[in-house]
């Protein structure tokens, strides 16, 4: 994939699915506003995208891009893709059927349902929900979403970061972005190419791009921790591989105090009320693992929003 593909599914969202793929704000502040001692910090709210996450995109785009049989749609989740696929399936009014592991939270079970998905709980982490969800596939014939492994997704993820360039009239110096199986990195760094540095940020518990960097292939990595249901993927997707092999380079790991942290500051000062996941780009820079320059414009991707609120009292 590249940007000429990414562009063409931000066309067909704003052409055809303006109403369901939102074009979440830009929040531009001045770095000092957030504690960090540069230039400026763009939050791109994208907990406010349908379904509460980024993966709202590139599940619509993967359904739009393939025959839907009469037995519909399938996913593994740890909760995001799930929610986004049973929302782009209710969409385009076709049956849904989401595996999850029992680390998924309520508020994403109970959503799943609300959308009218048909809920399968089984397994501990996402990689055992995965299993059993292919084994069904293979039974119904069911179009396979993958949470972060399809071109279509990776592309349609991509159009998250068409949209920052757009809204912020300008590529910003850095983009931090969360990892877990890596479609979003890989639609971001697909984007922006070598014009922004764009930067993996993953929990110490949850480390999949990090250990492939160390063994020098994707490989299997024990994941837990306090984002482990957004970032359960127990191992790097083999096109966010190949593309952050290019396009990112750095990768680095964040402790869960420090996650927890910024997900609890950013509701307490901001308000937004967004899970683990969606805070490691702040903590990476509340905390010091990255260090901006002073004149540098730096843009957090704020990925998702499906949390229990008890949970930020």
């Amino acid at each position: 994939m590249n940007r000429g593909d990414i562009a063409r599914a931000a066309e067909v969202f704003r052409e055809r699915f303006p109403h369901f793929i939102r074009r979440t704000p830009l929040w531009k502040l001045p770095g000092s506003a957030l504690g960090v001692d540069c230039r400026e910090v763009w939050l791109k709210l994208e907990h406010l995208q349908t379904g509460g996450s980024f993966k709202a995109r590139g599940m619509l785009y993967r359904l739009l891009s393939n025959p839907i049989p009469e037995s519909g749609v399938i996913v593994a989740s740890g909760g995001n893709a799930g929610i986004a696929t049973a929302a782009a399936a209710r969409e385009l009014g076709v049956h849904c059927e989401v595996f999850v592991p029992t680390v998924s939270s309520p508020a994403k079970q109970a959503r799943l349902r609300e959308l009218g998905a048909q809920v399968v709980v089984t397994g501990s982490v996402y990689a055992e929900a995965l299993e059993a969800c292919l084994a069904r596939q293979q039974q119904t014939g069911a179009l396979l979403t993958h949470a972060y492994d399809q071109p279509e997704v990776v592309t349609g993820a991509g159009t998250l970061a068409c949209e920052i360039e757009e809204q912020g009239g300008a590529v910003p110096d850095a983009v931090l972005v969360s990892v877990g199986g890596g479609g979003l990195i890989g639609g971001v760094a697909a984007w922006f190419e070598q014009r922004s540095r764009v930067v993996a940020l993953e929990p110490e518990l949850a480390p999949t791009l990090y250990r492939a960097r160390e063994a020098g292939a994707p490989v299997d990595v024990a994941v837990s921790g306090i984002a482990a249901d957004s970032l359960g993927a127990k191992r790097i997707g083999a096109l966010s591989w190949a593309i952050t092999q290019r396009f990112v380079p750095q990768a680095l790991l964040l402790p869960d105090d420090a996650i927890r942290q910024a997900q609890l500051g950013l509701w307490k000062e901001m308000k937004l009320a967004v899970e683990p996941a969606a805070a490691l780009p702040l903590a990476a820079l509340q905390s010091g693992l990255y260090r901006p320059a002073k004149d540098e414009t730096v843009a957090l991707i704020v990925c998702g929003a499906n949390l229990d609120p008890a949970t930020l009292g």
